[in-house]
């Protein structure tokens, strides 16, 4: 029998734990199959990947990629992780500056495809110089992006074909703010879209038919593009931290009675925001896990942060982790019967996976759309704001009832447990179609 082809695939992330680890999981899943994987990243993204993982069990190398170096901007802070909000643009402006040194790379390498984020359009357009096809991989859904296609082309975003899928007029204005201060080179129609121009006939997406099968249809009738999704690629951290205490403590309370609380790693709440959940939880009287991060250098801790008393009073029913917590094991138990999630597309995806309702807190960006989407499919409920975006106490505790407390819940539970069973089995049977896709591509060259 004539042996397959092995691909020699660049894989290029932006330096994002959220866009590394799912290109990571994609990565490891090609690996398994006819190619050959180089990633690139930061040294400190390469040092997390490498605790991991055994790399030896997958046919992936890691690759360097060199980003300018000052005493604004040392080592530590080549990803995003645990860097100071205000170094942000200093980060994004040296990956910019960083293209020379990665267009080395795949010279040296020579792959036959590039696998690229959305931050570096530069990196495709420099492939394509060199007679290598580029395919976009997003770590986004696919509702996010119909939504801000749709208003790209048709200046509106009221005639969205599909009305759940809707912005509040403070999260337009705050969208602009924040997507005006993103500058990224060569970038073309701006890079949320000039990067599907870039991608060679498909772009692969981090999510499944089950969920968002209509809007990978038209995402993909916007944007000339097969839209291919990949799964839910979730990543389980083999990291060691305070995991057995956690796990532990959750094992002693009663099936679905527990909501875990994150917020992401790179999401900050306000002061005013953290108060008003620390008043729905003691309201609720649920029993809860509590990651509660704060800015590298904001001085504050979780004492300064939480009302006066909060943790004294809760101390039977709550924990609250200021570091690592295992994400997945915790989604994974049994006595977990809620996810208070800003509905990062990472956090949503597990959720389902585990079979976990959600209770909506979207704080930027896509957030807000993806938790639409977590209310349209059923699977949970977004707590309700006021006119300006603000929330409160009543809203909180409300919320937390539907998911955890209230009849509702049990229909909550059936409905995410029942996508999770279908989740699975697409993930299962769908990968072979990603392969094959990018196989042809690769063959093309």
């Amino acid at each position: 029998m004539e042996s397959k082809l092995i691909f020699r695939v660049l894989m290029f992330p932006w330096l994002a734990h959220g866009h590394v680890f799912p290109f990571l999981e994609l990565a490891k899943r090609l690996s398994r199959k006819n190619f050959k994987i180089y990633f690139c990243s930061t040294s400190i993204n390469l040092d997390s990947i490498k605790k991991s993982f055994n790399l030896d069990e997958f046919s992936i190398e890691l690759v360097e990629l060199q980003l300018p170096s000052t005493p604004e901007l040392p080592p530590q802070y080549h990803t995003t992780k645990n860097i100071p909000p205000n170094l942000m643009p200093t980060l994004m402006q040296a990956f910019q500056d960083s293209s020379s040194n990665f267009s080395n790379i795949i010279t040296k390498i020579k792959p036959d495809l590039l696998i690229y984020d959305a931050f570096q359009p530069w990196a495709a357009k420099f492939a394509s110089s060199q007679g290598i096809p580029s395919v976009h991989f997003s770590t986004s859904g696919s509702t996010q992006f119909s939504f801000f296609h749709h208003f790209h082309t048709y200046r509106s975003f009221d005639t969205f074909p599909y009305p759940a899928i809707y912005h509040h007029e403070y999260e337009t204005r705050d969208l602009f703010t924040q997507g005006g201060s993103i500058k990224v080179k060569d970038a073309g129609k701006g890079f949320v879209f000039g990067i599907f121009d870039l991608s060679h006939e498909i772009v692969l997406i981090k999510s499944c038919k089950v969920i968002e099968d209509k809007y990978i249809d038209y995402f993909s009738e916007l944007s000339h593009k097969r839209v291919v999704p990949v799964g839910p690629l979730i990543t389980r951290n083999n990291e060691k931290g305070n995991e057995s205490e956690i796990l532990k403590w959750l094992s002693t309370k009663n099936k679905f009675s527990t909501l875990y609380i994150s917020f992401g790693s790179e999401n900050y709440l306000s002061k005013d925001q953290i108060e008003e959940i620390a008043n729905g939880l003691e309201l609720s009287n649920v029993n809860f896990i509590w990651v509660l991060r704060f800015p590298i250098g904001s001085g504050f801790s979780i004492e300064d942060a939480l009302p006066n008393g909060f943790l004294e009073r809760v101390k039977d029913r709550g924990i609250v982790e200021e570091k690592w917590a295992p994400q997945a094991e915790i989604l994974a138990h049994e006595n977990v019967g809620g996810f208070m999630s800003h509905c990062g597309w990472s956090s949503v995806m597990e959720s389902v996976y585990f079979g976990v309702p959600i209770v909506a807190v979207p704080l930027k960006l896509d957030q807000p759309l993806n938790s639409r989407l977590v209310v349209e499919i059923g699977v949970g409920v977004e707590v309700k704001r006021d006119e300006s975006g603000k929330f409160n106490g009543e809203n909180v505790v409300e919320a937390i009832s539907k998911v955890i407390v209230e009849e509702s819940g049990e229909g909550f539970r059936c409905k995410v447990r029942e996508l999770s069973e279908k989740v699975k089995m697409e993930e299962e049977e769908g990968f072979d179609e990603v392969a094959e896709q990018l196989s042809n591509i690769c063959m093309e060259k």
